[in-house]
């Protein structure tokens, strides 16, 4: 299959979204001039629309046929980019990871989409047993059952501009609030991933037609109170970081679930925040030729760059 060039067209599913934003600053940046981007949520999808007026942005949800489905033809690859990461309803894990997805490959299938890069997860390789990872599996599967040529890339948590949640989420609390409560002792083992080396690895597939299934794991092994510390130094905030028991912090999400049906942390990624897990790290600066940002410069990037106050709706 010949590669892709810079003037074909793109199809980024839940492009909106923190991996969507970056990789449209991404692929614009290096010249690709033909995207279309689907979304369901209004605010995310206007703040697109301001940062790239010319940029098709079809608002719709897919976890039901439709209009959007059309917007596949003539496509030459789609990024699966859509996705529910948190909630407290499985069904939502459900509409949003698998049947999206069972309709976006019918859509693929009736269009003659000949490529397909597929964002999956490190979780489907973890110990956590939750609906997001499971659903996540199930996602995995229908893709590999498709016919369609295609890539699977399972990245680690990641973090950069319109993060909305994790570690976008952590900073402005840590504006906000005079204290910062550490989970038990914080010694959890991360391998956070900044999100522009992602998509730069997104872009390598797009060109190259990659496949396969690669686990992308950032480089450096943080501890997660260690990132805490990081974003406090490079971000000025003044919050005191404190350590408070598990138990005591597991009883203050669920309270805060009560008052809030899309919090920004659940019970489940507590747990998942602790289960001890180590993902394997593969060379994927050389497979893909993308230079690895250092932890700190990526955050500083993060906080200081051209799109460090533009922040996400949940």
């Amino acid at each position: 299959m010949n590669a892709l060039d810079k003037t074909q067209k793109i199809i980024l599913l839940g492009g909106a979204g923190l991996v969507g934003q970056n990789l449209v600053v991404q692929l614009k940046d290096e010249g690709f001039s033909n995207l279309v981007v689907v979304d369901k949520h209004p605010a995310n999808a206007r703040v697109l629309r301001k940062l790239y007026p010319e940029l098709p942005v079809v608002e719709a949800d897919m976890s039901m046929a439709g209009e959007w489905q059309q917007h596949l033809a003539g496509a030459r690859a789609v990024v699966m980019l859509q996705a529910q990461i948190g909630g407290e309803e499985e069904a939502a894990f459900t509409r949003n990871n698998i049947d999206s997805t069972t309709l976006a490959l019918e859509a693929c299938k009736r269009h003659g989409v000949p490529y397909i890069v597929h964002i999956s997860s490190s979780v489907v390789n973890s110990k956590a047993v939750d609906w997001y990872t499971e659903s996540k599996k199930a996602q995995e599967k229908l893709i590999a059952q498709s016919g369609i040529r295609h890539v699977v890339l399972r990245p680690t948590l990641m973090f950069g501009w319109f993060d909305r949640k994790h570690l976008g989420w952590l900073s402005r609390f840590m504006k906000k609030a005079p204290v910062f409560p550490i989970p038990g002792s914080g010694r959890y083992l991360r391998q956070p991933l900044f999100v522009l080396d992602f998509c730069r690895i997104i872009r390598a597939c797009l060109e190259q037609q990659a496949t396969g299934s690669y686990n992308i794991t950032g480089r450096d092994r943080v501890d997660y109170i260690d990132i805490i510390r990081t974003i406090k130094r490079e971000t000025g905030a003044g919050a005191m970081i404190v350590k408070i028991p598990y138990a005591l912090f597991w009883v203050m999400l669920k309270t805060y679930a009560l008052i809030d049906n899309d919090p920004p942390f659940t019970t489940q990624q507590l747990q998942a925040l602790v289960t001890p897990d180590e993902f394997e790290l593969i060379p994927w600066w050389d497979i893909f030729g993308v230079h690895p940002t250092p932890f700190a410069e990526a955050v500083r990037q993060t906080f200081t760059g051209r799109h460090a106050n533009v922040v996400l709706e949940f």
